[in-house]
């Protein structure tokens, strides 16, 4: 395994549309040297006790260890929504690492959130709102997109001041399918974290 510095990036997505979220952050990610990308996601929680997922996914990022979250020097949190809140099995995931915490591993590193909605108010903002407040208990110094990105000011789909976003809208065909300005922001909130991260570590 590297032991270069690298960003993960941390998602769970049923559709597509926050995976392919995680996958232009770490586009923007790779413009900048001296640092990688990790895409890592979460199993599915099931309502049957006796399932279990299977060691590897069938497809898409393999699942993230909490080796893969303390070794990390920047994060990207993301989530598919559900009732304006992040998804149980990305919840599930966070709820386990109170050793992490305990060892205060995670302390002093950036992260950012994004997220997937099916409707353009579809809870975005408090989804990204309540994913930043494990990563606040972890110590974790969180960085949101500053209107210096046009974008912001002209999307007619997703993209706020405190995380990427996407609006999956009710075109099955094409509900994956980043607008430009999506792509766009996602983009640069990978190559900022990176920087960010980068600068903290000390390397300018």
């Amino acid at each position: 395994m590297s032991t270069n510095p690298y960003i993960l990036i941390l998602y769970y997505s049923r559709t597509q549309g926050t995976q392919n979220l995680a996958l232009h952050m770490g586009r923007g990610v790779d413009k900048v040297a001296g640092i990688e990308t990790r895409i890592r996601t979460v199993p599915p929680v099931s309502s049957v006790a006796e399932r279990t997922a299977p060691s590897v996914p069938d497809e898409g990022a393999i699942f993230c260890t909490k080796e893969d979250l303390a070794e990390c020097s920047g994060l990207a949190l993301g989530s598919a929504t559900r009732f304006g809140n992040m998804a149980a099995p990305m919840k599930y995931f966070l709820d386990s690492t109170a050793d992490l915490w305990a060892g205060q591993q995670l302390v002093g590193k950036p992260a950012s959130v994004f997220c997937s909605t099916g409707s353009l108010h579809g809870g975005q903002e408090s989804t990204l709102l309540t994913m930043m407040v494990p990563l606040l208990h972890h110590g974790m110094v969180i960085q949101g997109l500053p209107y210096s990105h046009p974008e912001l000011n002209t999307t007619q789909t997703g993209g706020t001041p405190y995380g990427v976003t996407h609006v999956q809208g009710k075109d099955h065909s094409s509900a994956a399918v980043l607008s430009k300005e999506e792509a766009a922001l996602a983009e640069a909130a990978g190559q900022q974290l990176a920087e960010l991260a980068l600068k903290i570590r000390g390397v300018s």
